[in-house]
Protein backbone atom coordinates (compact mmCIF):
# COMPACT_ATOMS: atom_id res chain seq x y z
CA UNK A 1 0.00 0.00 0.00
CA UNK A 2 1.57 3.22 -1.26
CA UNK A 3 1.51 5.69 2.07
CA UNK A 4 2.09 9.35 0.57
CA UNK A 5 1.12 11.03 -2.90
CA UNK A 6 5.02 11.02 -3.10
CA UNK A 7 5.25 7.65 -2.83
CA UNK A 8 2.24 7.09 -5.49
CA UNK A 9 4.07 9.07 -7.85
CA UNK A 10 7.86 7.23 -7.38
CA UNK A 11 5.73 4.13 -7.27
CA UNK A 12 4.22 4.18 -10.69
CA UNK A 13 7.36 6.13 -12.56
CA UNK A 14 9.29 3.37 -11.64
CA UNK A 15 6.98 0.87 -13.10
CA UNK A 16 6.65 3.07 -16.13
CA UNK A 17 10.22 3.86 -15.89
CA UNK A 18 11.06 0.06 -16.38
CA UNK A 19 8.90 -0.81 -18.76
CA UNK A 20 8.81 2.02 -21.05
CA UNK A 21 11.92 4.01 -20.44
CA UNK A 22 13.09 7.39 -19.11
CA UNK A 23 12.70 9.65 -22.03
CA UNK A 24 9.52 7.68 -23.41
CA UNK A 25 7.86 7.75 -20.46
CA UNK A 26 6.21 11.84 -19.81
CA UNK A 27 5.24 13.35 -17.16
CA UNK A 28 1.29 13.22 -18.12
CA UNK A 29 1.66 9.65 -18.32
CA UNK A 30 2.94 9.10 -14.78
CA UNK A 31 0.07 11.95 -13.54
CA UNK A 32 -2.63 10.21 -15.44
CA UNK A 33 -1.51 6.68 -14.08
CA UNK A 34 -0.83 7.75 -10.14
CA UNK A 35 -3.92 9.57 -10.07
CA UNK A 36 -1.92 12.16 -8.67
CA UNK A 37 -2.13 16.01 -9.47
CA UNK A 38 -0.13 17.90 -11.51
CA UNK A 39 0.58 20.82 -8.70
CA UNK A 40 1.42 17.74 -6.38
CA UNK A 41 4.26 16.71 -8.67
CA UNK A 42 5.82 19.89 -8.62
CA UNK A 43 5.28 20.72 -4.46
CA UNK A 44 7.26 17.01 -4.06
CA UNK A 45 9.65 17.08 -7.51
CA UNK A 46 11.02 20.19 -9.08
CA UNK A 47 11.35 18.35 -12.39
CA UNK A 48 11.21 14.93 -13.96
CA UNK A 49 15.08 14.64 -13.43
CA UNK A 50 14.40 14.64 -9.69
CA UNK A 51 12.03 12.35 -10.01
CA UNK A 52 13.90 10.02 -12.17
CA UNK A 53 16.55 10.46 -9.11
CA UNK A 54 13.84 9.38 -6.30
CA UNK A 55 13.05 6.53 -8.62
CA UNK A 56 16.48 5.02 -8.95
CA UNK A 57 17.41 5.80 -4.98
CA UNK A 58 14.14 3.86 -4.40
CA UNK A 59 14.60 0.82 -6.86
CA UNK A 60 18.43 0.78 -5.18
CA UNK A 61 17.28 0.01 -2.29
CA UNK A 62 14.75 -2.79 -3.06
CA UNK A 63 17.03 -4.24 -5.34
CA UNK A 64 20.08 -4.27 -3.20
CA UNK A 65 18.05 -5.17 0.17
CA UNK A 66 15.96 -7.81 -1.63
CA UNK A 67 19.09 -9.34 -4.18
CA UNK A 68 21.44 -9.32 -0.36
CA UNK A 69 18.65 -10.95 1.52
CA UNK A 70 17.79 -13.73 -1.36
CA UNK A 71 21.63 -14.89 -1.47
CA UNK A 72 22.12 -14.75 1.89
CA UNK A 73 18.63 -17.07 2.44
CA UNK A 74 20.17 -19.51 -0.28
CA UNK A 75 23.58 -19.79 0.76
CA UNK A 76 25.41 -20.21 4.31
CA UNK A 77 29.22 -20.34 2.94
CA UNK A 78 31.04 -17.80 1.42
CA UNK A 79 31.72 -19.34 -1.76
CA UNK A 80 28.19 -20.62 -1.81
CA UNK A 81 27.10 -17.01 -1.38
CA UNK A 82 29.42 -16.25 -4.21
CA UNK A 83 27.41 -18.89 -6.22
CA UNK A 84 24.40 -17.98 -5.42
CA UNK A 85 24.69 -14.51 -7.03
CA UNK A 86 23.85 -15.93 -10.14
CA UNK A 87 20.80 -18.15 -8.69
CA UNK A 88 19.28 -14.68 -7.50
CA UNK A 89 19.84 -12.99 -10.91
CA UNK A 90 18.10 -16.27 -12.63
CA UNK A 91 15.25 -15.90 -10.39
CA UNK A 92 14.91 -12.03 -11.36
CA UNK A 93 15.65 -12.85 -15.23
CA UNK A 94 12.21 -15.64 -14.94
CA UNK A 95 10.27 -13.64 -12.72
CA UNK A 96 6.62 -11.92 -14.02
CA UNK A 97 7.89 -8.60 -15.67
CA UNK A 98 11.97 -8.39 -15.79
CA UNK A 99 12.88 -5.50 -18.17
CA UNK A 100 16.49 -5.75 -17.60
CA UNK A 101 18.31 -3.20 -14.91
CA UNK A 102 16.71 -0.26 -14.50
CA UNK A 103 20.59 0.87 -13.77
CA UNK A 104 22.02 0.26 -17.12
CA UNK A 105 19.24 1.96 -19.33
CA UNK A 106 19.38 4.75 -17.16
CA UNK A 107 23.11 4.97 -18.22
CA UNK A 108 22.18 4.61 -21.60
CA UNK A 109 19.50 7.32 -21.60
CA UNK A 110 21.74 9.45 -19.62
CA UNK A 111 25.14 8.82 -21.23
CA UNK A 112 27.14 11.77 -19.75
CA UNK A 113 29.49 10.52 -16.72
CA UNK A 114 28.53 13.80 -15.06
CA UNK A 115 24.99 13.64 -15.18
CA UNK A 116 23.46 13.09 -12.03
CA UNK A 117 20.77 10.14 -13.32
CA UNK A 118 24.06 8.35 -14.81
CA UNK A 119 26.09 9.24 -11.33
CA UNK A 120 23.23 7.35 -9.40
CA UNK A 121 22.98 4.47 -11.66
CA UNK A 122 26.93 4.04 -11.49
CA UNK A 123 26.89 4.60 -7.80
CA UNK A 124 24.58 1.77 -7.80
CA UNK A 125 26.83 -0.41 -9.21
CA UNK A 126 29.27 0.39 -7.03
CA UNK A 127 27.72 -0.47 -4.07
CA UNK A 128 26.83 -3.70 -5.48
CA UNK A 129 30.32 -4.69 -6.24
CA UNK A 130 30.34 -3.39 -2.59
CA UNK A 131 28.62 -6.45 -1.61
CA UNK A 132 30.61 -8.79 -3.70
CA UNK A 133 34.15 -7.69 -2.54
CA UNK A 134 32.80 -8.21 1.11
CA UNK A 135 31.79 -11.67 -0.36
CA UNK A 136 35.48 -12.69 -1.74
CA UNK A 137 36.80 -11.36 0.87
CA UNK A 138 34.71 -13.31 3.47
CA UNK A 139 35.73 -16.06 1.23
CA UNK A 140 39.33 -15.95 1.91
CA UNK A 141 40.06 -14.17 -1.89
CA UNK A 142 43.47 -13.56 -2.14
CA UNK A 143 42.67 -10.66 -4.03
CA UNK A 144 38.53 -9.63 -3.24
CA UNK A 145 38.97 -6.45 -5.58
CA UNK A 146 39.80 -8.07 -8.72
CA UNK A 147 37.57 -11.17 -7.74
CA UNK A 148 34.55 -8.91 -7.10
CA UNK A 149 35.32 -6.79 -10.98
CA UNK A 150 35.25 -10.13 -12.59
CA UNK A 151 32.19 -11.72 -10.77
CA UNK A 152 30.66 -8.18 -11.71
CA UNK A 153 31.43 -8.63 -15.14
CA UNK A 154 30.03 -12.07 -15.22
CA UNK A 155 26.55 -10.62 -13.80
CA UNK A 156 26.40 -7.42 -15.90
CA UNK A 157 26.70 -9.75 -18.74
CA UNK A 158 24.20 -12.09 -17.78
CA UNK A 159 21.48 -9.32 -16.94
CA UNK A 160 22.33 -8.03 -20.79
CA UNK A 161 22.07 -11.44 -22.30
CA UNK A 162 18.50 -12.02 -20.26
CA UNK A 163 17.27 -8.55 -21.17
CA UNK A 164 18.69 -7.76 -24.38
CA UNK A 165 18.65 -11.94 -26.29
CA UNK A 166 15.86 -12.75 -24.01
CA UNK A 167 18.46 -16.05 -22.53
CA UNK A 168 17.39 -16.80 -19.67
CA UNK A 169 19.68 -19.44 -19.06
CA UNK A 170 22.29 -16.90 -19.22
CA UNK A 171 22.67 -16.28 -15.43
CA UNK A 172 23.34 -20.45 -15.03
CA UNK A 173 26.34 -20.46 -17.56
CA UNK A 174 27.55 -17.13 -15.78
CA UNK A 175 27.40 -18.98 -12.83
CA UNK A 176 29.35 -21.83 -14.11
CA UNK A 177 31.78 -19.63 -15.27
CA UNK A 178 31.88 -17.84 -11.84
CA UNK A 179 31.96 -22.12 -10.23
CA UNK A 180 35.57 -22.07 -12.38
CA UNK A 181 37.24 -18.37 -11.22
CA UNK A 182 35.97 -19.65 -7.76
CA UNK A 183 38.59 -23.13 -8.39
CA UNK A 184 40.97 -20.92 -10.14
CA UNK A 185 41.06 -18.31 -7.22
CA UNK A 186 41.51 -21.60 -4.55
CA UNK A 187 38.07 -21.04 -2.83
CA UNK A 188 36.69 -24.15 -2.03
Amino acid sequence: MVSTKRDQLVETALELFARDGFHATGINRILGDSGVAKMTLYNHFKSKDELILAVLHRRDEQFRNDFMRDVERRADTPRDRLLALFDVLGDWFAGRGFTGCMFINASAEYTDPADPIHAAAAEHKRLVCDYVRELATAAGAADPDTLAQRLMLLMEGAIVMAHVCGDKGAAARAKSAAEAMLDHAGIR
